[in-house]
């Protein structure tokens, strides 16, 4: 990856900071954030005039195409402090791709590596305090485009800004996590932009979650669009099986997040010599296997959660109950290693950690 010289990014430095206000101990998921930001513009063609500024707020005229036709992706991201007070981020370069790829999808331009990168690396500097060392701390980190040309015809934007803001953060769940398995709704659809990190997929699932969160879940499981007969994934989370000793995850399609956890644990699942086969996962199967005692563990892995254990799922009014597993959790094996490498406590054998210098 290239950087451009850090003297090509303007940077106004925040006054004071609101850091001494902030209870480190008790942080509730994105709801703090940073002393800066960055800010880019694309305008006449190009993106250019990369800034940092202190975090503030936007002003946009209410005929920006963002409000009306939902150009808008982003992408979730961490970085971590080791004990040396060192920054480190993890595969930052798989966010990097997938934000161009969710853009390309959108008719949104793709943003140059050079300002993806060095804006990161100045951003984390500026803000390095809010990282706090030890492991389950982190500074979430939200890179995002919107669509900001004030027009209302119904066609791509010719101008766009591109940001990153800071949140700290622990845990996303701090207790295990019950689902429901879709059989009516649809996250996304073949054709769609399912795989992207569109802004309304997200939105797409609110009223479906909130009714699965009255009836005592906290997230879907989706489903195929087609039959609804083939698990997919979760709202903040890929999700895998656990029948026997063996594996389960489903295939990335056009349907489904290509998530840089996901991927990092069936590398780490080989590396461990713990089988995995990534192929499309029945509704029926699971049941089955939940019923026979053979399935072992559901867990959801994501950047903001990591790697999560589900402990229920309802389908068709049946519901299934899981037994925590106390030794010998493949879940919690990834999690330790995930998180060992990304604090810069074991060995990187993959190259995905990334020095903020």
């Amino acid at each position: 990856m290239s950087l451009i010289h850090a003297s090509t990014i303007q940077i106004t430095k925040a006054s004071t900071s609101k850091i001494h206000s902030v209870d480190f101990d008790n942080l509730e998921f994105g709801k703090v954030f940073t002393d800066h930001m960055f800010v880019c513009d694309y305008e006449d063609g190009e993106w250019q005039n990369p800034q940092i500024i202190p975090y503030q707020a936007l002003s946009m005229e209410p005929s920006a195409r963002v409000f009306h036709y939902g150009q808008a992706v982003f992408e979730g991201m961490k970085a971590y402090k080791d004990e040396k007070d060192q920054i480190w981020l993890f595969r930052p370069d798989q966010n990097f791709e997938r934000i161009n790829k969710s853009s390309k999808r959108l008719a949104i331009p793709e943003f140059p590596e050079a300002y993806f990168f060095n804006g990161l690396n100045e951003l984390l500097k500026l803000d390095s305090e809010w990282i706090k060392p030890g492991v389950g701390n982190s500074l979430y980190l939200r890179p995002f485009v919107i669509a900001t040309e004030p027009a209302i015809s119904a066609s791509p934007a010719r101008s766009y800004k591109f940001l990153i803001i800071c949140s700290p953060a622990k845990a996303y769940y701090n207790e295990p996590v019950r689902v429901l398995f879709a059989e009516k709704f649809s996250r996304s659809a073949n054709g769609g932009v399912g795989f992207a990190k569109a802004a309304g997929n997200y939105a797409a699932q609110f009223y479906p979650t909130s009714l699965a969160q009255q009836k005592g879940f906290q997230q879907i499981i989706w489903t195929d669009a087609n039959t609804h007969d083939y698990l997919e994934e979760a709202g903040t989370m890929n999700i895998f099986f656990r029948i026997g000793d063996k594996l389960l995850t489903a295939p990335t399609n056009d349907r489904i997040l290509d998530g840089v956890t996901r991927k990092s644990v069936i590398q780490l699942a080989e590396d461990l010599g713990i089988e995995c086969e990534v192929r499309a996962v029945k509704v029926s199967e699971i049941k089955e296997a939940a019923g026979n005692g053979t399935l072992k563990e559901i867990f959801g892995a994501g950047t903001a959660a990591v790697i999560s254990e589900i402990s229920a799922f309802e389908h068709a009014d049946d519901v299934f109950e899981l037994a925590h597993v106390e030794e010998g959790s493949y879940g919690s094996l990834f999690k330790s290693h995930l998180l060992d490498i990304q604090h810069n406590k074991a060995e990187d054998a993959h190259d995905w950690r990334y020095l903020v210098k």
